[in-house]
């Protein structure tokens, strides 16, 4: 069977949930992104996204979700992860490997919680228990640059809090003009997300979580911090964390194993 893209789009409520899938295999990943998904959704990006999966695509069906398009004032990380959980069995969705990175691993966490069924393994990439000092910082200070309509320093800020030095050196040049290429038409969007991050918490339940969990973090991390993944380590029981040393919240990026890590860990998993 050949490798199949899919740009989809699926009704949920009032509203629609942008989605892309690629690969042709039995096996199922999910994966929810960060915060940028307030900036530009996955919409019609399939093939690109997919070029990070490449070895995932002949035993694996990967499906990567933006949060849906509509989104109330006021809307919950755990609200976030009800209308996952909803999406996901409209389309048949079920015992899937779930990544969750930085804001997406917070909807993860509750997803595991509430829909245990839906989740065969949960990897944790980047994200915290709950909305530190740290992550209150950095998402108030985005929030204040966004309604500022600051654009250009909302871009050099995220990308000063993602990556290495070295990273940083290596791209500079490439921040200013990213930055003229994904100005949103209005940041309502981007609030809606930011808002919810600064309102989670989900320690006292992550103990239910019982699926096997893979923690991955950077010992840098200047968005969430570098205390959160051992504090998901510890509330978690027998989950397994691996941290980058030097690298921080863009270790996706970054880290040039990272996907093979995600993957043995797929695999690892009868």
């Amino acid at each position: 069977m050949g490798k199949k893209y899919i740009n989809g789009c699926e009704k949920i409520g009032d509203t629609e949930m942008y989605y892309v899938s690629f690969g042709s295999g039995k096996k199922k990943l999910v994966v929810m992104p960060g915060l940028s998904d307030g900036l530009a959704t996955v919409k019609g990006k399939a093939l690109l996204i997919s070029s990070d999966y490449k070895k995932f695509l002949k035993d694996y069906t990967v499906y990567m979700f933006s949060r849906k398009n509509k989104m109330p004032e006021g809307y919950s990380i755990r609200q976030m992860a009800e209308d996952q959980a909803a999406v996901m069995k409209q389309l048949g969705i079920e015992n899937a490997f779930v990544m969750g990175v930085s804001q997406g691993g917070m909807v993860a966490q509750y997803l595991a919680i509430d829909h245990p069924e839906l989740v065969k393994g949960l990897m944790l990439v980047v994200t915290a228990p709950y909305a530190n000092d740290v992550a209150l910082a950095s998402v108030t200070g985005w929030i204040d640059m966004a309604k500022k309509g600051d654009h250009r320093t909302l871009m050099i800020d995220t990308a000063e809090k993602m990556y290495s030095q070295a990273y940083l050196k290596k791209y500079a040049k490439m921040f200013p003009l990213m930055a003229r290429f994904t100005r949103p038409k209005d940041y309502e969007r981007f609030f809606r997300n930011a808002y919810a991050i600064l309102g989670f918490d989900a320690r006292d339940e992550l103990s239910k979580i019982k699926c096997p969990v893979y923690i991955i973090a950077g010992d840098d991390d200047k968005t969430v911090g570098s205390d959160a993944a051992y504090e998901l380590k510890q509330a978690i029981p027998d989950s397994k964390i691996f941290v980058y040393e030097g690298l921080g919240h863009g270790i996706f990026t970054e880290a040039k194993d990272f996907y093979d890590r995600v993957l043995d860990f797929c695999d690892g998993i009868i």
